[in-house]
């Protein structure tokens, strides 16, 4: 799995991948062009969170599953809590993906 399927499977990428298939099958997009918005997204997302977030998350559950793969940990918590200096919020069930943002730019 390449590291910015991460972003392409949330929310925002889901619809811009459908979007974008369905300008390609339209013929209203070429599959070049749609290859370029899609590595363009890659590219702003990582910049966005390397530059723009600044928040700082403690987290806190149990922890249901653990595995390492392709340089990609995977983690599902349950009861798990998310802290900031403001709000502290529960959650059922959460999945975490994480990877080494070095390999981002490879």
């Amino acid at each position: 799995m390449a590291t910015f399927e991460l972003y392409r499977r949330s929310s925002i990428g889901m619809c811009l991948t459908e979007t974008l298939d369905e300008m390609v099958s339209s013929g209203s997009l070429s599959p070049e062009l749609a290859i370029q918005v899609l590595v363009q997204f890659d590219k702003s997302m990582t910049d966005a969170l390397d530059t723009q977030v600044k928040s700082k998350v403690s987290i806190k559950g149990h922890l249901h599953t653990y595995r390492f793969c392709d340089n990609v940990w995977t983690f599902i918590l349950q009861n798990a809590t998310f802290k900031n200096e403001e709000t502290q919020e529960n959650v059922a069930r959460v999945k975490i993906v994480a990877c080494d943002s070095k390999l981002l730019t490879q």
